[in-house]
């Protein structure tokens, strides 16, 4: 699976842990930054690995930062993302199962790396479960839509 991930300042190192992990797995990683622990604002970060996903260079996106919220919410702007905060399992299955979230957040801060490595193992391999929720999707796609 082609996975882009993002991350500011608090998230760099989960990053760089969870980016080695999904090449051993034999996932291919588009890095879309940032690159160090400067100091960095998130948004454009997140949004950019969102968009890696919506054009198609990706197949799902990973955003890290302290708590991941804000990352969240900077990738949710992107139109067509379902980006899900996530720092347990629990969530994470559901995430996919019942709204085909196609980001995943998770926060540096709160998540440890072990953990984190089996949330996104268990989030990649979990399959939308369709039915009642493909329309509850649309109904908010539709919402989407008729927003500016």
């Amino acid at each position: 699976m082609r996975v882009s991930m993002g991350s500011d300042h608090a998230g760099y190192r989960l990053k760089e842990e969870l980016k080695t992990f999904l090449q051993s797995e034999g996932h291919e990683v588009l890095d879309v930054g940032t690159d160090s622990e400067e100091t960095v604002d998130y948004p454009d970060f997140c949004a950019a690995a969102a968009r890696a996903v919506i054009d198609g260079r990706a197949d799902r996106a990973i955003v890290l930062g302290g708590s991941g919220q804000g990352e969240q919410l900077a990738a949710n702007k992107v139109r067509g993302t379902r980006a899900a905060l996530c720092n347990d399992l629990h969530l994470a299955q559901l995430s996919r199962r019942h709204n085909d979230a196609n980001v995943l957040a998770m926060g540096g801060r709160i998540v440890a790396t072990e953990l984190a490595k089996e949330i996104v193992k268990l989030w990649l391999a979990t399959p939308f479960d369709g039915g009642r929720h493909a329309k509850r999707l649309e109904q908010i796609a539709e919402i989407e839509r008729g927003e500016r």
